[in-house]
């Protein structure tokens, strides 16, 4: 009974010295000595704080989610308790900070520390926008000395990896442009499909060392924003990919593209009208893209020069087709496409790469290949062993450890012998190698038939032109009579006919 009568009589006297202290200190004092007492705690706290909400006033805050989407990768590793997401026209799970859980950060040595923090909001009033029930909001807790770096590069690099996940997580797209330069629904020249290509630089049958330059060239494009800026020179890349038809030109466009995350804009020149119309389709592409123009030496006619007002120093260029039997079909100057790829017009956005495709580079006017719009000369090649290695192991599976069996180690040191001197396209091994998947063994030895035959019949070839000085464009005929034959009577089910069959099923059982 005594406690009790204390403690009535304590809560008396704070009751009366609570009522006394409003009494004598109105609000506004009470509420100018917190904020005294407020700073007088900062003048002696090393740490100074940021706030981020996640809406100011009632516009989104960019910076909000940038740093959502940045502390996904370190949350990811580091937190116990994690917010998963995925977002529309997204291909990954985005990781994020739970309600009130914090998380460490370090950048150029500074160490820092992110709060995520929520709220119940109060009870708003009516509005054309109405708000969430909760107030979300990111509370940034650093050293002052620390404070230039924070809002200065800190959050610059916050957006630029965000920027980085958002595009390496959408899904990628395949722009073509539309027929006779017609707009879409949105008024777009561009008209796009999801881009699956599954063509990678590990998959692509090259020679690893070329590979690794162009994977090196590329890795220093992307992230040379500041080598272009301080050198002055428009952000931008040219490549030509040449070489004969099925050496795997359009599956190297397709690895530049998974490499890098960018979206592909394949022009269709034929489609296109008047250079005015070339600029506009470049206005319409977007950043971080690869523009390709493949078979440049058929897509328009570029390859015969005609001289305009009777010899002047002009030169058009213009389309062998035409529409409806006129004379104004395609015309595409050779200044307008110039400029496409390296003139003004070109500078109208960043971090884009040009790729022209040809089979026949000598027929390209040398204006179109020098440095500055073609950067890049890649040779894609006939089958080498490096990369009839890479085919092997993706169709049958086989590693380097298959060297050291009897049977198949006996047929890779015959295509090593021949491969070379067979000229075999990516695509002509990569035939042989499906149409047999389910039999390695058959598939290599059918291989080791093929790549001899045809050894011998390019050295045969190489023996005649010694022989007759023309005879360069004599089996160049013959060999486009011989695809011009296949077209026509094709192969039933892409099988070879009897005799080949009998000389590999015997060289099997002689093995």
């Amino acid at each position: 009974m005594e406690f009790w009568t204390r403690l009535a009589s304590i809560m008396g006297v704070w009751a009366f010295c609570q009522s006394f202290l409003q009494i004598v200190f109105p609000p506004e004092i009470r509420c100018a000595s917190v904020k005294l007492l407020h700073r007088l705690c900062n003048c002696f706290s090393s740490n100074c704080y940021y706030d981020i909400t996640e809406i100011d006033g009632v516009n989104t805050n960019e910076l909000y989610n940038a740093v959502q989407l940045y502390l996904s990768t370190s949350a990811s590793l580091s937190g116990n308790r994690l917010s998963l997401t995925r977002g529309i026209n997204s291909t990954a799970i985005t990781f994020g900070l739970s309600n009130n859980d914090s998380l460490s950060d370090t950048f150029a040595g500074v160490k820092l520390v992110w709060e995520h923090i929520v709220t119940p909001r109060h009870a708003q009033s009516f509005t054309w926008r109405p708000l969430p029930e909760e107030k979300r909001g990111f509370l940034l807790c650093a050293r002052k000395k620390d404070k230039a770096t924070v809002l200065g590069p800190y959050l610059e690099h916050i957006m630029e990896k965000a920027n980085e996940i958002r595009r390496l997580s959408r899904d990628r797209l395949l722009f073509t442009n539309s027929r006779g330069g017609s707009l879409d629904s949105r008024g777009h020249p561009w008209e796009s499909v999801p881009f699956k290509h599954p063509s990678t630089f590990d998959t692509l049958a090259m020679d690893p060392v070329k590979k690794e330059e162009i994977k090196a060239d590329l890795k220093d494009f992307a992230n040379g924003e500041a080598f272009y800026q301080r050198t002055g020179r428009a952000w931008k890349r040219g490549y030509l990919l040449y070489g004969p038809p099925g050496t795997g030109k359009s599956s190297m466009i397709a690895a530049m593209a998974n490499f890098l995350g960018y979206d592909i804009y394949d022009m269709e020149l034929t489609e296109v009208h008047t250079n005015s119309e070339l600029r506009k389709l470049l206005m319409k592409t977007s950043s971080k893209s690869i523009i390709v123009i493949e078979d440049i030496d058929c897509s328009v006619n570029l390859t015969n020069r005609e001289r305009m007002n009777g010899g002047g120093s002009t030169r058009e260029y213009s389309s062998a087709a035409t529409q409806g039997g006129e004379d104004g079909g395609n015309r595409i100057t050779l200044s307008g496409l110039l400029n496409f790829t390296d003139g003004l017009w070109s500078c109208c956005g960043s971090e884009r790469i040009f790729v022209f495709t040809t089979n026949h580079v000598e027929k390209l006017d040398p204006a179109l290949l020098r440095s500055g719009r073609m950067d890049m000369h890649i040779h894609m090649s006939y089958c080498n062993f490096p990369a009839l290695k890479i085919l092997l192991k993706n169709y049958l599976g086989l590693e380097a450890a298959a060297e050291q069996e009897e049977e198949e180690g006996e047929a890779l040191r015959q295509l090593a012998e021949v491969i070379d001197a067979a000229e075999m396209t990516p695509a002509d091994v990569s035939e042989v190698l499906i149409r047999n998947r389910r039999n390695k063994e058959r598939a290599l030895w059918e291989l080791v038939e093929i790549s001899r035959m045809r050894a011998e019949r390019n050295t045969g070839k190489k023996g005649g032109e010694r022989n007759s000085g023309g005879g360069e464009d004599v089996f160049e005929e013959e060999d486009e009579e011989q695809e011009k034959r296949a077209l026509e009577s094709p192969k039933r089910n892409g099988e070879f006919p009897e005799e080949e069959e009998e000389s590999v099923d015997e060289k099997l059982h002689s093995k």
